[in-house]
């Protein structure tokens, strides 16, 4: 198993925090904001990590991680030109990924679950974690049926038809680069990883695991400030 790091865009949703530096490099109270995806891809015994970065911070990323020999791990880059979406992580990743399976984080993410048990127990097909929340019409949205499959995904929708926000970490296996490759541009630019979920749905290879754990999606200041504060009682707890 694999894991990449998705750390580009623009994170304009930051401003201007993010004039003068990425997003994921940000302070979540102690430590930078990549820090809490890295760590958990290493919780779970992933060892080679590809990280994304966008074209004008690589050298930041790097003086930050380095090589993986400090992590006990082995860290390579690369760079996403523009924001084109999640699947492109595949496209650019699809010989670091070679024969292997694949876990794809987002670098803004943070959780508070111990994936390795699904991570080393994982064979084939897709993945998705989904956290119950009180504003699905938010995030993409998936309904399961009783045997946690997937029958239905949609993003951001007006109406949902169940509570499950999909989270953002996923498992696919090698495959997810050549259906990276069959996903166009829907109402913007940018593809949606919705429609990866979607090929595998079709196989009836997506599987649903529901976290119970805190999960932060930190890419907005009043997320950012509850990240912040999540990780700071984390820390003191620590200490009693």
């Amino acid at each position: 198993m694999k894991g990449i790091i998705l750390a580009g865009g623009r994170g304009t949703r930051l401003n201007p925090l993010t004039k003068i530096t990425s997003k994921q490099l940000l302070p979540v109270y102690n430590k930078p904001m990549v820090f809490f995806p890295l760590e958990t891809l290493l919780k779970s015994g992933i060892k080679e990590i590809l990280i994304i970065v966008s074209n004008d911070r690589p050298g930041d990323f790097m003086r930050l991680l380095g090589s993986g020999k400090e992590f006990g791990a082995k860290f390579t880059y690369e760079i996403q030109d523009e924001p084109k979406g999640l699947p492109e992580a595949f496209i650019i990743g699809k010989d670091f990924i070679g024969d292997d399976n694949v876990v794809l984080i987002l670098g803004d993410n943070i959780f508070e679950e111990d994936f390795s048990e699904e991570i080393k127990n994982f064979k084939k097909g897709g993945k998705i974690f989904v956290k119950e929340v009180s504003d699905p019409e938010r995030f993409g949205v998936v309904e399961v049926n009783e045997n946690n499959k997937a029958i239905s995904i949609e993003e951001k929708p007006k109406n949902p038809k169940s509570n499950l926000a999909i989270t953002g970490m996923y498992i696919y296996d090698n495959r997810v680069s050549e259906f990276a490759n069959n996903v166009k541009p829907l109402f913007r630019d940018e593809t949606d990883i919705t429609e990866i979920h979607k090929q595998y749905m079709s196989l009836n290879e997506l599987e649903v695991k529901k976290i119970n754990g805190e999960w932060i999606d930190a890419g907005t200041f009043e997320s950012l400030y509850k990240a912040n504060s999540f990780i700071r009682q984390k820390e003191l707890n620590k200490k009693d």
